[in-house]
C-alpha cells in the first residue's frame, strides 16, 4: 500500500478520490479533486476531468460512498474541483453540463480557485463566474 501522502492525487488520476470532509457548517459532504496544472484546453486534460467527474458521481451514486461511509448517507453531498488557475471556456462548458447533470441527483459541484497550498485564493468566490 502506498503511504497516503506518496498517493498520486489529481484530475489526472481519475481512480482517486483525492480528499474527502464532512463540512458540518452546511452539514454537507464534500468529495474535492484538485487540478494544479493551466487550463490549455487539450483534449487529454479535459478528457481526465470528466473521467474523474464520472468516477466521483459513480462512487456517490452506485453506493460505495454510503458503504464506506454510512454515517453521512442521508447528507447532501457536493463535489469540488479545486483548481489553481481558471479553467478555460471549454473545460467550463464541460462543467456546466456535469454540473446540470449532477444536480438532476441532487449533487452539487462547484469551482473553487485555490492557491499552491489549496487554500481558496478568495473565500466564498470561484472567480470563474459560477
Amino acid at each position: 500500500m502506498v503511504p497516503e501522502n506518496l498517493t498520486p492525487k489529481g484530475v489526472a488520476h481519475p481512480g482517486v478520490l483525492d480528499a474527502f470532509a464532512y463540512d458540518s457548517r452546511r452539514d454537507t459532504l464534500v468529495l474535492a479533486m484538485y487540478e494544479t496544472r493551466p487550463w490549455d484546453g487539450g483534449e487529454h486534460q479535459l478528457y481526465q476531468l470528466q473521467e474523474k467527474l464520472n468516477a466521483y458521481a459513480s462512487f456517490i451514486l452506485d453506493g460505495e460512498m454510503v458503504d464506506s461511509f454510512p454515517q453521512y448517507a442521508d447528507r447532501p453531498v457536493e463535489i469540488q474541483l479545486r483548481s489553481r488557475h481558471e479553467p478555460n471556456e471549454v473545460a467550463m462548458r464541460l462543467l456546466d453540463q456535469a454540473r446540470e447533470q449532477l444536480e438532476l441527483q441532487q449533487i452539487r459541484l462547484e469551482v473553487i480557485l485555490v492557491d499552491a497550498e489549496g487554500d481558496p485564493a478568495s473565500p466564498g468566490q470561484c472567480g470563474c463566474g459560477h
